[in-house]
């Protein structure tokens, strides 16, 4: 009996160490859910914590990339106050460019070349396209710039424009456009009367008294250069000679030569009435001679080659005129003539025109340099318009045979607008007076000798 209640004990005691257990179990599974409940709740917590934050800080991210749109828009660069993202000069620019787009669209002054101008006038002043820099370029022209006369940079951090203009800035374009400008051009009447040229080559006088004036105004001896070319009226010629002697000054000179090109039949017949008298306007010259297809081939190759030995300096721009009167006159690369005056040539002066517009910015532009520019270019070319008639009138007086004393206003390269303007002239005094193809002689005699100028120039200067 006494085992038996050792036994009911030790069960009895079993069962209560069980039932205590199971106890502590299911109090410990109720903490442990609570535990669990808890730590759901703070990680919720934590997340909405977390998703608000987000929220906030996409609303934030929102509100700055609107707020840096504004910042990056052009208008507002104009007047930030920052003068290397914005200026309020290019404003100006751009109604300039407005103005110039609107005198080759609805004036149809020098359209071909006004327009993409104007155009790339428009391009560079744009705050914020960075399509042209000029401050490339000034590093391109400075001795002690690691860039200094390297495309290397011009190509890697350069905009459209900049690129383009390594074909002025190599004096490309101006070559190539002159290919198409002898391709276009007939040098018979200064074959038929080789005096012509003598009145062509009066008509430069204007460059260089101009050159002396410029000088002596403060301009550089090169700046002075690259302004008395204008009175040439020879837009690639200018622009050649610019971008070799002074390029800071390319825009300016361009759009002032293009301009006095434009207005020919305005800037030259107060000139011309004022030098000759009604009689002198009325005389009627001879009709030229015939020129042989033989002497029509062998000139571009011996102006060429004459040119080239006495000034290698105005080889580039006379070589590539009399390589495309050459391919027109020889009659065996009609394919070739036809490219250089049509597609060559439009080619050539879409990317001439946006590259030396893009140079007009407001910085160079805008300041009293250009005002002198404007000035002195017009001076040039009206002592170079004066320069071939007052020739005229001297020849007359040695010469049996009487000139028209129109004719050597055309002495000016500005082909044929010159030669019309003479024409034009003339037939006001007497209906029956026919200048035009005599006035084509020294307008074409211009050309070459502008060419020559600009060579002269480069070789004293260069």
């Amino acid at each position: 009996m006494k085992h038996f209640r050792y036994l009911f004990l030790a069960i009895t005691l079993l069962f209560a160490f069980a039932g205590q257990a199971q106890e502590v179990a299911v109090t410990d599974e109720l903490e442990t859910s609570q535990v669990a409940a808890e730590v759901q709740q703070d990680i919720a917590e934590e997340a909405d914590a977390v998703a608000t934050v987000a929220t906030q800080t996409a609303d934030s991210n929102v509100w700055e990339d609107i707020a840096h749109f504004f910042e990056t828009m052009g208008i507002v660069r104009v007047f930030d106050g920052n003068a290397d993202s914005g200026d309020w000069r290019q404003l100006i620019m751009l109604l300039i460019s407005f103005f110039l787009l609107y005198l080759a669209i609805k004036k149809q002054y020098e359209p071909l070349l006004l327009l993409p101008i104007a155009f790339g006038m428009l391009l560079t002043n744009l705050p914020g396209a960075g399509m042209f820099h000029s401050e490339l370029w000034s590093a391109f022209l400075d001795p002690e710039s690691p860039a200094y006369h390297s495309y290397g940079a011009i190509l890697k951090e350069g905009g459209l424009l900049d690129v383009l203009y390594i074909g002025v800035k190599a004096g490309v374009y101006p070559c190539l456009i002159f290919i198409g400008v002898g391709a276009m051009t007939d040098f018979g009447p200064l074959i038929a009367n080789p005096k012509s040229l003598l009145l062509g080559a009066a008509a430069q006088v204007g460059i260089f008294i101009t050159f002396l004036c410029a000088n002596a105004l403060g301009f550089t001896e090169a700046q002075a250069g690259s302004i008395a070319i204008i009175g040439g009226a020879d837009g690639p010629t200018s622009i050649f000679l610019t971008s070799r002697l002074a390029p800071e000054l390319l825009g300016p000179i361009a759009i002032a030569a293009y301009s006095y090109m434009a207005l020919v039949p305005v800037i030259q017949p107060p000139i011309m009435r004022l030098l000759t008298t009604k009689q002198e306007r009325a005389i009627k010259m001879k009709q030229l001679r015939s020129v042989s297809k033989t002497e029509k081939i062998v000139f571009p190759i011996m102006v060429t080659t004459v040119v080239a030995l006495i000034l290698p300096d105005a080889a580039p721009l006379i070589g590539c005129l009399m390589l495309g009167n050459l391919m027109k006159e020889c009659g065996v690369v009609d394919r070739l003539s036809k490219t250089a005056q049509n597609e060559l040539m439009n080619i050539v002066v879409i990317f001439l025109g946006l590259s030396v517009g893009a140079t007009a910015t407001g910085s160079s532009f805008l300041n009293i340099q250009t005002i002198l520019i404007l000035i002195m270019g017009i001076i040039a070319f009206g002592l170079g318009s004066a320069g071939g008639v007052l020739l005229a009138k001297l020849m007359n007086v040695f010469s049996k045979e009487k000139i028209n004393p129109l004719i050597g206003s055309a002495g000016v390269s500005a082909v044929p607008m010159a030669a019309r303007v003479s024409q034009q002239v003339g037939q006001e005094e007497n209906p029956g007076n026919f200048l035009l193809m005599h006035a084509m002689g020294p307008n074409v005699a211009g050309v070459i000798g502008s060419a020559v100028a600009a060579g002269l120039l480069l070789s004293f200067l260069g």
